[in-house]
């Protein structure tokens, strides 16, 4: 099901869906900004942790701030799964965004020096929200286009190519259940 765009669209669909129907793992599929030189698009990110510039971060009960993370079973049921499918899967962090377009041009410039992988809109928040509800989360990405070298996929290429992510995530989801 979708989730909407951005933290407090995703923390409000997984919310419900942790709290209210007992859904105990969610996995989220879909694209990224290749931040790396060597992540191009087409490629499959699976989230370790997410960094973030949401503010929504700050609504959570910890003193200090949280470090939005992937369940470590998930993650390596879909690293398996990429594996086993012969599909290079990039496992590291990723920057959670609340623009699109952000006004601070260098933000994806300082994003990329610190080693994120990607940029995108909604792993942080999913991955609070788990952490927040005592369930499991893991976000996979395509990487839809590249921030700095000008690489893209045209909307027919994403309906064409996006298959891999979502066949690791089916996988992950089957051995999540188990």
């Amino acid at each position: 099901m979708g989730s909407g765009m951005g933290v407090p669209s995703m923390v409000l669909y997984a919310h419900e869906l942790y709290n209210f129907f007992d859904v105990e793992s969610i996995i989220r599929v879909g694209s990224g900004g290749g931040l790396q030189d060597d992540v191009h698009v087409r490629d499959v990110v699976i989230a370790m942790t997410a960094s973030t510039n949401s503010n929504h971060i700050g609504s959570y009960p910890l003193v200090g701030t949280p470090a939005p993370t992937a369940d470590f079973e998930m993650l390596r049921a879909a690293v398996n799964a990429a594996e086993e499918m012969g599909v290079t899967a990039d496992v590291g962090s990723v920057y959670t965004s609340d623009f699109f377009y952000h006004p601070d041009k260098t933000v994806n410039q300082k994003a990329k020096d610190m080693g994120l992988m990607a940029v995108e809109m909604e792993t942080a928040g999913l991955y609070l929200e788990a952490m927040a509800s005592h369930k499991r989360a893991l976000s996979i990405l395509t990487i839809s286009d590249h921030i700095f070298n000008g690489e893209f996929l045209t909307p027919q290429e994403i309906r064409e190519s996006f298959h891999e992510m979502m066949e690791i995530a089916l996988k992950t989801a089957v051995r999540a259940a188990l």
